[in-house]
């Protein structure tokens, strides 16, 4: 070990800390959907007096110089918490597509990572989350099972939508010579979307839980002649370097993301989605289906999923061009809500189109 050595663990600290502030800040702007006022004096004591007595336990770090050092934080905190910022919830971890997608459709929110996508769901039906962003379909993996699960089982509304063109990157420690790289950890769906690029490279695939979190992963434990598959916002966020971008095997790859509420939008849309299932016996599916060819009106997706609660019968996930504020929109709609078993209307709204 030389000085060399030591600075680069300088340099990784640095970055872990900076991470876990952003993290405390992330938390804190969560805690605000709680609290009838931002200032709270007694809660402040009590963090300083633990942060001193941890530098007590732990030596080296004054607790004079721990008490300014946070009651800086949280003078912070509380600035950021007094801008009213809007809380956009995602799956996964900071990097993932969800997030590049949030970061599309809104620049000014700030992205709260989740672990699962009923995390998101729930999170903006208890109302801490304002926004969750989730994908429902890619345009080579198909429909996302969990997420049309979930949006017939909650309430919320889809206020708006963007695709986002998914391009994957080789992402490395800094430094790295890209000739060493021998192993390749990300998403098992990413794998198999960069299957052509591994291979002529012959690199091994390791899957992982997450795109992000296989960036996360590698900054963190710094395994020797491994890199990740993941978005380029990860390089920028894990302090890794971009051996080569766009190595997915097909250009087409999108994913189509929905923007979900407990609000309906008062922007007007041009695309309504609903969720219905029709009754099971022959022709039900088609009759339903006449209505919107007799009435000029674009499907622009229709998926199936079994009830898993009516075994032989389905839900059907359908979108199509118009306004719901439409006379014409209007009728049928309440033609197709006599004709279905059961129906739901998930919203109305406009397509963000994505950079």
């Amino acid at each position: 070990m030389d000085i060399h050595d030591l600075r680069q663990q300088i340099d990784q600290i640095d970055f872990e800390l900076i991470a876990l502030l952003k993290t405390r800040m992330e938390v804190a702007l969560k805690t605000k959907k709680f609290k009838a006022d931002i200032k709270d004096s007694g809660r402040e004591d009590q963090v300083v007096q633990r942060v001193k007595d941890y530098s007590e336990a732990f030596g080296l770090l004054p607790p004079a110089f721990s008490e300014q050092l946070f009651r800086r934080i949280m003078e912070e905190s509380k600035k950021l918490q007094g801008k009213g910022y809007l809380l956009a919830g995602f799956q996964g971890e900071h990097g993932a597509y969800s997030e590049v997608a949030a970061r599309r459709y809104n620049s000014k929110l700030a992205y709260i990572p989740c672990v699962e996508f009923a995390d998101v769901f729930e999170g903006v039906e208890d109302g801490h989350l304002d926004v969750g962003v989730v994908p429902v379909e890619n345009s080579l993996g198909g429909a996302i099972t969990q997420v049309n699960e979930l949006l017939i089982e909650t309430p919320l509304n889809i206020i708006g939508e963007i695709s986002v063109p998914i391009h994957h990157c080789l992402l490395t420690l800094p430094d790295t010579d890209y000739r060493e790289i021998r192993v390749v950890y990300s998403h098992p769906q990413a794998l198999t979307q960069c299957r052509d690029f591994l291979s002529r490279n012959n690199l091994e695939p390791h899957p992982y839980y997450d795109t992000a979190g296989s960036a996360k992963m590698i900054a963190a434990n710094r395994p020797k002649a491994s890199a990740a598959i993941a978005s380029n916002l990860c390089a920028e966020m894990y302090n890794l370097e971009v051996i080569k971008e766009d190595i997915e095997d097909h250009e087409e790859n999108k994913t189509r993301f929905l923007i979900i509420s407990k609000k309906t939008t008062e922007e007007p849309g041009n695309k309504c989605s609903i969720i219905f299932s029709a009754a099971h016996k022959a022709g039900s599916l088609f009759e339903i289906l006449r209505i919107f060819a007799e009435n000029r009106i674009n499907l622009t997706r229709i998926e199936s999923m079994p009830n898993r609660e009516d075994p032989g019968n389905y839900y059907f996930f359908l979108d199509f061009e118009g306004n719901s504020a439409d006379e014409n929109i209007q009728t049928v709609l309440e033609e197709i809500q006599k004709n279905t078993m059961m129906y739901k209307f998930l919203g109305c709204y406009a397509e963000v189109k994505s950079k």
